[in-house]
């Protein structure tokens, strides 16, 4: 079985709203929703990956904040373990080029999404503070 690790930034603006971001439509996660973020290179620590990842998919600069939680989800083809992030933006506007949408949601709108199961803890955390 193949093991990914993964980070994820979750953003919030001014507003107190919730960048989401719908993956694209391939794979088995196609077309969920989910917390930006990607792969951990060997070498490198979490935050590192996370700019990374982050200036890759989104064209944007960002500083790492405080650590969310840690998720790990069994799919059918792969196991996950994911940690999720605040971060917040330095430069650039979070433009798309790997998602297919993006939203900015309230916590109680969150739900209304179809989210990778993975993301779903995230969102009930987040819904609670």
């Amino acid at each position: 079985m193949k093991y990914i690790e993964v980070v994820a930034a979750v953003f919030k603006n001014s507003d107190n709203k919730i960048f989401c971001a719908r993956r694209r439509n391939d794979g088995e996660l196609a077309l969920k929703w989910e917390f930006p973020g990607g792969k951990i290179e060997v070498g490198e620590t979490h935050e590192i990956a996370l700019k990374r990842e982050i200036k890759e998919e989104l064209d944007t600069e960002i500083v790492v904040n405080k650590f969310i939680t840690t998720v790990s989800h069994q799919y059918k083809s792969f196991h996950l373990t994911m940690h999720a992030y605040y971060a917040s933006i330095i430069k650039g506007a979070l433009t798309l080029s790997e998602h297919t949408d993006s939203k900015w949601l309230n916590k109680e709108d969150l739900s209304k999404l179809d989210w990778a199961e993975a993301d779903i803890p995230i969102v009930k955390i987040l819904m609670k503070n």
